[in-house]
């Protein structure tokens, strides 16, 4: 597990929150993963924030400190990751 690896996230408005887009790694080496962020979600998981950007990065540093980038589902919703990892809300409230 690398929490060191180079992530980039984009994130788009969708009618409920935001898509975005993380690719994790460089070259032949990355992983590409499609990210679904709520309303709800930011403002419970990253109060104050107005947009997911921050929050979805985190949430990688936090995915990849458990798990290798090839393990991580390439489609998901911000919160599927409280099922995996019910420490998560607590962990990212504290700024990873």
């Amino acid at each position: 597990m690398n929490a060191s690896e180079l992530i980039s996230v984009g994130c788009r408005p969708d009618g409920t929150g935001w898509s975005c887009t993380v690719q994790v790694g460089s070259g032949g080496q990355s992983t590409r993963h499609d990210v679904v962020v709520t309303l709800d979600e930011l403002g419970r998981l990253a109060s104050g924030a107005s947009e997911p950007t921050g929050l979805v990065e985190q949430s990688f540093r936090f995915l990849l400190e458990r798990e290798p980038k090839e393990l991580i589902l390439r489609q998901f919703a911000l919160t599927d990751i409280e099922r995996y990892f019910p420490d998560y809300p607590e962990v990212i409230g504290r700024g990873v």
